[in-house]
């Protein structure tokens, strides 16, 4: 029992003496021996400005009001770090033999002004070789009361920041805090960092080995984890000061749009199908020169597995190179801007293209190629099959080459473009091959009267604000070819049999033509169908703008032994959803009536020909004939009556 109160005596003794000799010690000296600690070790200069007290709690060591660290001498003359409260723990064993050894660092609502310099050097490295190979840096009387600094707990709370590039726009953040944990000076550093860019907080934890060899340059190994509303990223890998890294890059998001709203990037709707959810992993190298590669990707975007690699080149409009190869994809997100059954009277069809405007700023974000290959997409209501597409962006223009695609139940080669650079335009040109016709002009033009497999070319322009203004301004050319197919809407046989044929269908085994586009009209004069006993030629004026039709047919009924055939025009008028198919009879007798007056003057003039004892021309007036007749008849008399006979 004496024992144990003799230990007790003991410890108490020696805590009071303790505390007597914290109580008894000054805070700004103290807090002297601890700046001329930091300007040993890092170079800069730490002052402070306001009342520097002695604090046993939390921490142990100094504590003052209004505090700045000194810049890098190339940054200027503003201070690299101020703070309105600056706490620095320091070593309670060391200070009771009378030595100051910094172990912790808390700055509350500090403020960093950090910068770049032409060479890529940042004023947040530290440097104090200088101060270490010359021990006179430091104050004579201060020399043997300082160890080398052990900063094994950094804290900012509410920090602000500013980071100017030494080329590009400076970067402003607020109400961040960081904690940096670093044990053992040679060992791992361990930091914890909140930051919200847009608001909502962005955590960061990020582990960097071997911290003090990091610091001087080194590279060392990095692993970090970026946590936000909507998904998170992470790298390991290995990287330095400069900011150049490479290792392993994944990431994977429940909610895209949010994610990236998180780091200050907001409005970017990502339609479902192109990664409303993703799961990426890529080997990432990262250059200073603000270039990215990806190798050795694998994305999941909704659902729809991707492949490949891209390269991006970070400035002022990222430059882009990718290869990708997919498998089944869907973009469910995507819809079509066409009217949907043009054969259908529709509401959409009768209220025409949409006039809502065409917003294609997307063309300026970024220049570059990407080439996609997949085993089929379906998109935009389009389902193609095996494909290679490429997408090259240059300064807001898009140009979509197909190289081929399968598409329309057939393929489709050469490119469509988009054009931004000074008002919207688009145009393209096409060949094609066994391409389904009621499939492309159903999806594309909203018609699908017409059926069969055809080949042919289509060159076009168009300019526009909106769709209605596109497809009213189409202009160029093509032609067409197609073997075994069908049209609905009308029975030819049955029209020139009765006069009856609106509904139904007629069945050609040929049909061909050619065309030319001008302002939103398809014009053609060569059409030409041929059926079982039946040749029917065509002409007229399909409005691909107005969504109408103006057309003539003429089909033809083979006569027998020689005898010329029965004509009857088919003439199609009105709008696509209702168009009025209706026989041309007065046409189709023209001829017959043309046949019989000229019979008639034929006989006429045979008859006269007769009576007057005159040749007449089939081209004569007759009238002149007979009036000459008369003149010379009454000339005759007249001559006879004078000479008396």
């Amino acid at each position: 029992m004496k024992l144990i109160l003799r230990i007790l005596g003991a410890v108490v003794a020696t805590l009071a003496v303790l505390l007597m000799v914290l109580f008894m010690l000054p805070g700004e000296k103290v807090a002297g021996l601890a700046a001329d600690q930091i300007e040993a070790q890092t170079g800069r200069k730490l002052t402070f400005h306001g009342k520097v007290r002695f604090t046993l709690w939390p921490v142990l060591g100094v504590k003052s009001d209004g505090v700045a660290l000194s810049n890098a001498d190339w940054a200027g003359p503003e201070p690299m770090l101020t703070a309105e409260r600056l706490s620095i723990g320091i070593s309670a064993a060391d200070l009771l033999r009378g030595k100051v050894r910094v172990t912790e660092v808390s700055a509350l609502l500090p403020h960093l002004n950090l910068s770049e310099n032409a060479q890529g050097q940042g004023n947040w490295v530290l440097g104090g070789t200088e101060a270490e190979s010359n021990p006179t840096a430091v104050a004579p009387e201060n020399q043997a009361a300082v160890l080398p600094i052990s900063i094994e707990k950094l804290t900012l709370t509410g920090a602000s920041l500013r980071y100017q590039p030494h080329q590009g726009t400076p970067v402003e953040m607020s109400q961040v805090d960081m904690v940096l944990r670093w044990p053992d000076p040679s060992g791992t550093v361990n930091v914890d960092l909140t930051v919200r860019p847009a608001g909502a907080p962005l955590q960061v934890q990020a582990e960097v080995g071997s911290f003090a060899a990091f610091l001087n340059g080194e590279v060392a190994s990095v692993g970090a984890s970026v946590t936000a509303e909507g998904g998170f990223l992470r790298f390991d890998g290995r990287a330095d000061l400069t900011g150049a890294a490479t290792g392993r890059v994944t990431a994977k998001t429940t909610d895209t749009e949010t994610f990236l709203t998180g780091f200050g990037q907001s409005g970017i709707a990502l339609p479902q199908g192109l990664g409303q959810a993703l799961v990426i992993g890529a080997d990432a190298t990262y250059t200073t020169d603000g270039r990215l590669a990806l190798r050795d990707m694998a994305l999941d975007l909704d659902g729809n597995k991707l492949e490949g690699g891209v390269d991006i080149a970070l400035s002022e409009v990222p430059q882009f190179t990718a290869q990708l190869n997919g498998g089944h994809l869907k973009v469910p997100g995507l819809s079509s801007a066409a009217p949907s059954g043009g054969g259908e009277a529709t509401g959409q069809a009768d209220a025409g293209w949409s006039k809502a405007p065409i917003d294609a700023s997307a063309l300026a974000l970024a220049n570059g190629t990407a080439v996609l290959s997949f085993d089929s997409l379906s998109a935009a209501g389009y389902e193609f099959g095996a494909s290679k597409l490429s997408l090259s962006l240059d300064r807001s223009r898009a140009v979509l080459k197909f190289q081929p695609a399968a598409l329309f139940g057939g393929q489709v080669q050469g490119q469509v473009v988009a054009n931004n650079r000074n008002g919207f335009s688009a145009g393209g040109k096409l060949s094609f091959n066994g391409i389904r016709l009621e499939k492309a002009m159903g999806q594309v033009a909203g018609y699908d009267r017409l059926n069969g497999e055809t080949l042919g070319e289509l060159e076009f322009l168009a300019s526009g604000g909106n769709l209605d203004a596109l497809m009213r301004s189409l202009s160029g050319k093509g032609w067409l070819e197609i073997n075994k197919g069908f049209f609905t809407g009308f029975d030819l046989e049955k029209l020139m049999r009765s006069g009856q044929g609106n509904g139904g269908s007629t069945v050609f085994e040929t049909l061909s033509a050619s065309y030319v586009l001008e302002k939103g009209n398809l014009l053609n004069d060569d059409l030409l169908v041929t059926l079982k006993g039946i040749r029917a030629d065509g002409a007229g004026r399909i409005g691909l703008g107005a969504q109408d039709l103006d057309y003539r047919f003429a089909p033809t009924i083979s006569g027998l032994n020689g005898v010329a055939g029965l004509t009857i025009p088919v003439l199609i008028t009105g709008p696509w959803a209702d168009p009025k198919i209706r026989p041309d009879l007065k046409n189709a007798l023209q001829p017959e009536i043309d046949a019989v007056e000229q019979e008639a003057k034929d006989r006429v003039i045979e008859k006269l020909s007769e009576e007057l004892e005159v040749e007449i021309a089939p081209e004569q007036d007759l009238n002149e004939v007979i009036r000459d007749r008369i003149e010379q008849e009454a000339k005759d008399q007249l001559l006879r009556l004078l000479q008396g006979n």
